[in-house]
């Protein structure tokens, strides 16, 4: 098909909210993807129509969901709303957010390849339960296992704070595009074009905040969502490396199809791990612990104690922290326990084919 997709006409956009600055900006971006919308200004006044929706917006002015109806696509709200509107998502289980006006564009690019039949690559999260949890190394690892075995993958450094991924990918200054290069990003991105100005080691592209202390400016929400729309249509798997990172928690992990929860074999930890689990979004999530010798909790009992799935035990290995330092991090994802134990988690998340 040439062109974008666009929602069919007979399913439409349904938008429940009685908030007319939400009605106005929907009505506006719903007629630049070029579909429909049918507005309710309440829940009873949906219910007709809800399921059948291709698309449901929902806004913030809305508390609660209508019996046995799923879940809204996207939650729509204000700046102004704060956290609480990723709180209420939570509480809704809507699958994005989008806060209007900044994320107009993505919402509008959102809405245009909504019912798609390419739906673009899987996006996986990786965030720390509690600290020295290893998710640089371990979202590194994951990357570079699953470009060895042909995957498109991107690797997103998703902890502005975090000093810069690419620190701890190679110790070589790599040419491509950081960050702070989209900040003044508007509208879609080409993937092909999006694809090719992007740094490449270990076989996959990665995305990095700069490795510097120089004051930098940040993308604003709809050049986020502008990245993270590319990266799913240009790449087949999308690591992003969230840390422990509230912002990224907030944002980024509102991409994820799916989340790694990394937590070390100690009871401080999994306390830890089960506070950020709460804030998650409601995707499915799966538990990697990373023990030594040292540890005192089994990461089974772990697992059990969160209800989650245990995706894998993240290997010890000598001269982490090191390689860290000195960009060699690829260097010790070629030893054969990391083979496997990366090799082992894409195949269980689905990334493996």
């Amino acid at each position: 098909m040439d062109g974008p997709w666009l929602p069919q006409d007979a399913a439409g956009i349904l938008l429940v909210s009685a908030d007319p600055y939400l009605q106005e900006e929907a009505q506006r971006i719903v007629a630049a993807a070029g579909g429909n919308l049918r507005t309710a200004v309440d829940v009873s006044a949906a219910i007709h129509g809800w399921d059948s929706a291709a698309v449901v917006l929902v806004g913030s002015d809305i508390r609660e969901l209508p019996p046995r109806r799923r879940a809204p696509t996207v939650l729509l709200g204000r700046a102004s709303d704060g956290d609480g509107l990723w709180r209420l998502a939570t509480a809704l289980g809507a699958e994005r957010v989008a806060v209007l006006p900044e994320a107009a564009a993505w919402l509008a690019e959102h809405l245009s390849m909504s019912g798609s039949p390419d739906p673009g690559g899987m996006v996986v999260g990786v965030v720390g339960g509690c600290g020295g949890a290893g998710v640089t190394t371990t979202a590194i690892w994951l990357a570079q296992a699953a470009a060895e075995q042909g995957i498109s993958t991107m690797l997103i450094d998703g902890d502005r704070w975090g000093g810069g991924l690419e620190l701890a990918v190679t110790a070589d200054d790599i040419p491509g595009l950081r960050w702070p290069d989209f900040s003044e990003t508007r509208g879609s991105i080409d993937p092909s074009q999006f694809r090719d100005s992007l740094p490449m080691a270990g076989g996959f592209a990665y995305l990095s905040w700069p490795g510097t202390r120089e004051p930098v400016q940040s993308p604003d929400a709809g050049a986020v969502a502008a990245v993270m729309d590319a990266a799913r249509r240009g790449f087949e798997l999308i690591l992003v490396d969230i840390g422990r990172s509230g912002e990224a928690i907030r944002t980024l992990a509102w991409d994820c199809d799916r989340m790694l929860l990394l937590a070390t074999a100690h009871l401080a930890s999994a306390v830890a791990a089960g506070r950020v689990l709460n804030e998650l979004p409601p995707v499915d999530v799966r538990l990697m612990v990373r023990g030594s010798s040292t540890t005192s909790v089994d990461a089974a009992l772990i697992a059990e104690s969160l209800d989650l799935p245990l995706a894998g035990l993240i290997p010890e290995i000598k001269g982490v922290a090191v390689g860290t330092e000195l960009g060699r991090l690829l260097e010790l994802g070629r030893r054969k326990s990391v083979s496997r134990f990366a090799n082992a988690v894409l195949e269980m998340n689905g990334a493996a084919q």
